[in-house]
């Protein structure tokens, strides 16, 4: 009999890694024993557990796991015995029966260097105005060895001791935001200690950094705009004006509504709304329409640098941008690309994940049984949710 796919427990066991070592930072920082690192707390260790290493070895993800859980056994255990008496010295030896029985890790596996910013959560909510900005860094900072397309093979990469690593492949992109921030600001080197890439903090300033990594994340998703995405990506946070209400969050609708974003110049028609989306026009100034039809889409972006990020997360020219299509699940994955003029299908998924525990995957007689290609895209977005944790992707 085999055990439960990887999927139905992996994802459960990184959250839990994460929790944990969250949980013992806010501790060790609550007690003093840690400082501020660019205002959040530090990690104060030299290691931390790779959850990024768990997602792709399962042998070691099951000896963590079922270590953990015997561990839960011996701490309960212990806990018995200190209320219980009678039963005390049968309940010490099964705590440390179940210590002695666990599979430990290998702790050179399990545990890796670590960074006082390994934690910390980028500030900017991966808005479009923080794209905008992280782009412009990236030109003057980044191209000349990670090349416009982020692959790494800039004007100076075949200089380096080694190339630098390419943006549009998964590697990169699940390390975790807070590494990233501290790799950009205190550079990178070999095991020889030979300097891979150079320290930017003496050039730039924190919110520069957290921008370049927000633009970092949009290139990725466009340098492989042809193929499915290396790993998920936000819905970018933006300011939308609907009619003549206040302006609000895009993020207001996640984890309700699904959301479709349409890029719409002068000479672009205005598409339908839909009741199974809310509908976003992007414009290239941010400004509505002059005049929207009835039973049109009436919600617009008014973020100006709106435009200029769709145009780099769906790896598109901005002067070429009019009439796609973005659509994003009701968790506020982009999980969709569609382009004018053809009719949505699952050949417009960018981004793949498996099916749901529990839930019937997509069949090749999905689309047979609802009556266009759009609503069988939704459906298959709804049955196969993005699975996403801080240490990596299950994608």
């Amino acid at each position: 009999m085999s055990g439960p796919p990887a999927q139905a427990w992996l994802n459960a066991l990184l959250v839990l890694v994460e929790q944990l070592q969250l949980g013992l930072l806010s501790l060790w920082h609550a007690l003093g024993l840690t400082g501020d690192s660019h205002g959040q707390p530090a990690w104060p260790w030299a290691r931390r557990m790779a959850a990024e290493t768990l997602l792709i070895d399962l042998g070691l993800a099951r000896q963590v796991g079922l270590t953990l859980c015997a561990v839960a056994v011996a701490v309960l255990a212990m806990a018995l015995a200190l209320a219980w008496r009678r039963r005390r010295g049968v309940l010490l030896a099964g705590a440390a029966l179940a210590l002695v029985a666990a599979p430990w890790p290998s702790a050179s596996l399990l545990f890796v260097p670590a960074a006082p910013t390994s934690f910390h959560a980028s500030p900017t909510r991966f808005a479009v105005d923080s794209i905008a900005h992280g782009a412009r860094v990236y030109a003057q900072h980044c191209t000349s060895c990670h090349g416009t397309d982020g692959r790494g093979e800039g004007p100076l990469a075949a200089s380096l001791a080694v190339w630098p690593p390419t943006l549009a492949g998964p590697l990169l992109a699940r390390r975790a935001d807070g590494e990233l921030f501290w790799h950009v600001l205190a550079g990178m080197r070999d095991r020889q200690g030979r300097s891979t890439m150079p320290a930017f903090g003496d050039r730039l300033g924190e919110r520069e950094v957290w921008a370049v990594i927000d633009y970092m994340k949009a290139l990725s998703a466009g340098s492989g705009a042809e193929g499915n995405w290396p790993v998920p990506l936000r819905l970018p946070e933006m300011a939308i004006r609907c009619a003549d209400a206040a302006p609000l969050a895009l993020s207001q609708w996640r984890g309700d509504q699904r959301v479709r974003l349409v890029t719409v110049d002068g000479t672009t028609p205005l598409p339908f709304e839909d009741p199974r989306f809310l509908t976003v026009l992007v414009t290239p100034d941010g400004q509505p329409p002059a005049q929207v039809p009835r039973f049109r889409a009436g919600c617009t972006a008014i973020a100006s640098h709106a435009w200029q990020a769709v145009a780099a997360i769906a790896g598109q020219a901005p002067s070429r941008l009019a009439g796609t299509q973005l659509l994003a699940d009701r968790a506020g994955w982009l999980r969709a690309r569609g382009t004018p003029g053809r009719p949505w299908s699952d050949a417009n998924l960018v981004c793949v994940s498996g099916p749901a525990a529990g839930t019937p995957a997509a069949s090749s007689s999905a689309p047979s049984s609802v009556p266009d290609g759009l609503t069988a895209l939704l459906l298959r977005m709804d049955a196969e949710p993005v699975r996403f944790v801080k240490g990596g992707f299950v994608h």
